[in-house]
């Protein structure tokens, strides 16, 4: 079985003017093979202080969140299998899942900010995993 991720481009700046923030996701669909490792990239520019975000939005469903960085350890794990390496050099956020599943296919946001109220924090961009 074959899954389509359908990555909605999406760039937003901070709102605030506390500094610069941009948050790209250069892929705008990307398909993977039943059990196949997954890559969704996320890149950033930030002049102030990093909290990054990946959600995960099934059809009909509200935004839920995958994982969160806030400091410390550069490796993040996060539900449902996946994880991501917080790359300050490369400014990446990529998420990745070892074994793709056709329940992966969902739309995914990578996010600076809280996005969701009350869940966690962030800046959004989208991806969809279809």
């Amino acid at each position: 079985m074959t899954l389509a991720l359908i990555l909605m481009l999406g760039v937003l700046l901070s709102p605030r003017g506390i500094g610069a923030q941009v948050v790209t996701q250069p892929d705008i669909h990307v398909t993977v093979s039943e059990g196949a490792p997954l890559m969704l990239r996320c890149n950033y520019s930030s002049s102030v202080p990093l909290t990054l975000f990946w959600y995960i939005q099934y059809a009909k469903e509200d935004l839920q969140v995958l994982l969160k960085y806030t400091s410390g350890n550069m490796l993040v794990s996060g539900i449902k299998g996946f994880e991501t390496e917080f790359r300050r050099m490369e400014n990446s956020f990529h998420l990745r899942k070892p074994s793709a599943h056709w329940r992966d296919s969902a739309q995914y946001f990578c996010a600076l900010r809280d996005t969701v109220p009350g869940a966690a924090g962030g800046q959004d961009t989208r991806r969809q995993v279809t």
